[in-house]
């Protein structure tokens, strides 16, 4: 493929530990995990990765006053030294921050292994949380924003106030639609799109070069993409997270209720339809290029040999930090 260095690698899950729920062993005995030591890194580069997107807890506390977690910056200087030791880059992406807890992924677990009491998404309710998102990720810029190998900040992983509000179990939206969604709550403090603009500024202030990943609501999926605005800065890149069709994408390695090309249930109504196929993954994935040709702005370019798999390019002119002039 032309246009630039491929990134190549693997996304490492990182979530806060909670010992009353984890208990001693499960995921590691740090406030981060689950833990990686340099081995797993240079493992991953020895398999040919030269970059990890490190998609980690945000470094300042999820409750009020929304202040700097020391354990939180401690985990990620320690990965990103990792990394570097590996010869990989990096994207750093925040799952969680002021407002906004890693249950978020897991509310329908509520009752099986946590109470209701870990949810928290209230930064779609509270401006103060959302400030505090300026606030954490120009602190963030400005640490990371002179290190060679962090070549991207991944704003917030799969924004989803469309779904679960200011509390999944209170305040859920449930909306799939994005334009019912943006016709109802459009310029709200629900509305992801007034959010990162201002994320952008604050960063652009203290790292005017580090590109920024920006994923829409719906968990980044691909048919809300076209409810992104632009931003107008040069150095953003507009991102899907492509699962469809879920049933296929998420059902268990034995599984047959969905295959391809074959049957499966593709609108959600229960019933498997036919139609998955090469033909309805282009007709998908079309949004994509519809959106990069409308606006001229770049977004994740798809391998030719299989389009579901992304691939994202950057403008530094080597595939390692080591080759770097």
């Amino acid at each position: 493929m032309d246009g630039g260095t491929q990134l190549r690698g693997a996304n490492i899950y990182q979530r806060r530990v909670y010992p009353e729920l984890d208990g001693e062993g499960f995921m590691g005995s740090g406030p981060v995990g689950p833990p990686y030591s340099q081995q797993d890194f240079d493992r991953l580069a020895a398999m040919g990765a030269n970059y990890v997107n490190v998609s980690h807890p945000g470094l300042f506390e999820e409750k009020l006053p929304f202040s700097l977690d020391p354990d939180m910056q401690a985990s990620l200087d320690n990965l990103l030294s990792m990394v570097a030791e590996a010869d990989m880059f990096a994207v750093v992406s925040f799952r969680t921050g002021p407002g906004r807890s890693e249950f978020t992924f897991l509310w329908e677990e509520v009752g099986d292994w946590f109470d209701a009491s870990y949810l928290n998404d209230s930064v779609w309710r509270d401006q103060t949380a959302q400030d505090a998102w300026l606030e954490m990720w120009q602190y963030t810029a400005r640490r990371y924003g002179q290190n060679p190998i962090v070549v991207r900040y991944d704003l917030m992983v799969e924004p989803n106030s469309n779904e679960v509000g200011s509390h999944a179990l209170d305040d859920a939206l449930d909306i799939w639609d994005p334009e019912e969604f943006s016709e109802e709550y459009g310029g709200t403090l629900y509305d992801w799109s007034q959010l990162y603009p201002r994320i952008t500024e604050a960063i652009r202030q203290v790292d005017a070069e580090t590109p920024i990943l920006v994923g829409s609501l719906g968990y980044s999926a691909v048919e809300w993409l076209p409810y992104l605005q632009p931003t107008g800065d040069p150095r953003t890149v507009y991102a899907v997270h492509q699962y469809a069709p879920f049933q296929y994408t998420h059902q268990w390695w034995d599984a047959i209720e969905c295959s391809y090309s074959g049957r499966c249930d593709l609108d959600w109504d229960g019933e498997a339809d036919d139609g998955l196929d090469r033909a309805w993954l282009e007709g998908l994935l079309s949004t994509v290029e519809d959106f990069a040709a409308s606006y001229g702005v770049p977004v994740p370019a798809f391998s030719l040999s299989s389009r579901t798999l992304l691939h994202w390019l950057t403008e530094i002119p080597s595939c390692s930090p080591s080759s770097m002039p």
